[in-house]
């Protein structure tokens, strides 16, 4: 992914909302959002790289719950090791938090964020191969963890929190987003602030824009929330919306009953051009899965 905004515990009807895009070269093979077993492991809810094998957003049916960013740099190129497999390991649920840290080697990979979370536990995180304070600094290769406690956090291809403004724009939907679940009138509806702020294509003002070791044109290219660079066969390739509220159950229902229903939806986006305004969403390239925990 390359922008994700995400509530932890912020409301509690509403324990775990995440909006994110995935940016990504448009003819690298992928699998739209589908259930798939790991290797000796659990089914899983992910988009899937079919180049490398990982993914970049999932949720596995023990709670789990991974999500990646790269981090932008002038000299980005693949590290020995795909980042994908960082959030497919997680997920697999064989390793607690230590051993994650412990058997992540940070020179083997490309500048990376990786938000972990186990939803049971209520244990989360954010991991990073890059300096917090000099994200864009290729020579600042180390391994840093963040314990994560309740909050609404952005994320994009800098650090955790970094607040570029397309970051900040998706942060805001996603406050707007609770509020509207919130009130006691649902006819407004709490998806549309993130489908707007996922779509939107505006740019950041040149004064906003991060330096990051890119060209100007690129870094204003890839300012806006909803990326299209078909000169470069580059761009949001799909975003994902994934909602945590209680589940139904019986009024005698077992202590053990699932208490949380996990919808997670998936809109893909065909590459080239796009005409000027807002992304339009289109309704028949939307997938739905949903989880029980």
């Amino acid at each position: 992914m390359c922008l994700i905004a995400f509530a932890i515990d912020a409301d509690p009807a509403c324990p775990l909302l995440i909006a994110a895009n995935r940016d990504e070269f448009f003819d690298r093979p992928t699998a739209p959002l589908h259930r798939w077993t790991l290797p000796d492991g659990p089914t899983v809810v992910a988009g899937r790289d079919l180049r490398d094998g990982g993914t970049w957003l999932g949720a596995s049916d023990a709670g789990r719950v991974a999500m990646l960013t790269n981090v932008r740099s002038a000299q980005a190129g693949p590290g020995q090791r795909s980042r994908g497999e960082l959030a497919t390991r997680w997920l697999r649920g064989d390793s607690d938090e230590a051993a994650l840290l412990a058997h992540i080697d940070p020179a083997a990979y490309g500048g990376f964020n990786l938000v972990v979370g186990d939803f049971r536990s209520g244990v989360w995180a954010w991991l990073s191969n890059r300096h917090p304070e000099r994200p864009h600094d290729d020579g600042a290769v180390a391994l840093h963890h963040q314990r994560l406690p309740g909050g609404v956090y952005g994320l994009s291809n800098a650090a955790l929190d970094t607040p570029w403004p397309k970051t900040e724009r998706l942060k805001d939907a996603l406050g707007a987003s609770l509020r509207r679940m919130a009130a006691t009138d649902e006819a407004c509806g709490w998806l549309p602030p993130l489908t707007e702020a996922l779509a939107d294509r505006q740019a950041a003002a040149a004064h906003e824009l991060p330096l990051t070791g890119v060209p100007p044109e690129v870094e204003s290219a890839l300012s806006s929330p909803f990326v299209r660079m078909p000169e470069r066969g580059y761009g949001t390739r799909s975003s994902v919306v994934l909602r945590v509220q209680p589940a139904t159950r019986p009024p005698q229902a077992e202590a053990d009953t699932p208490r949380w229903q996990v919808q997670i939806s998936e809109w893909t986006h065909p590459p080239g051009p796009a005409p000027d305004g807002p992304h339009a969403w289109a309704e028949q390239a939307r997938r739905s899965e949903t989880l029980v925990w």
